[in-house]
């Protein structure tokens, strides 16, 4: 039987990406292990994630939550680190099957 910190380890995320995952979703941790992981492995994922964490940022931003904002800002930078495919600028320019923007 697998447990949370199986599924985290395999799902190539840290937990606080994945908890930025499921309060942007608004499901539960381990659903967002699975939802990120598959994420990570599909064309355009890595951006997919990196905007939901920009979007917690600016929730917690407008609710007046600076300690949160702080928080996912770390997480962000982490996340655009550890995975390139979240950053615009190493990501090539109208490859194929890219939507147009």
């Amino acid at each position: 039987m697998l447990t949370y910190e199986d599924c985290v380890a395999l799902s190539g995320l840290t937990e606080e990406e994945i908890a930025a995952i499921a309060e942007h979703e608004h499901i539960p941790e381990l659903a967002a292990a699975e939802m990120g992981n598959y994420l990570c492995r599909s064309p355009s994922g890595e951006l997919r994630i990196k905007r939901m964490i920009v979007d917690d940022i600016e929730a917690a931003s407008v609710a007046g939550k600076l300690d949160r904002v702080a928080a996912l800002r770390l997480v962000l930078r982490h996340f655009v680190e550890c995975h390139p495919g979240g950053d615009e600028r190493h990501r090539p320019r109208g490859g194929a099957g890219e939507r147009p923007r």
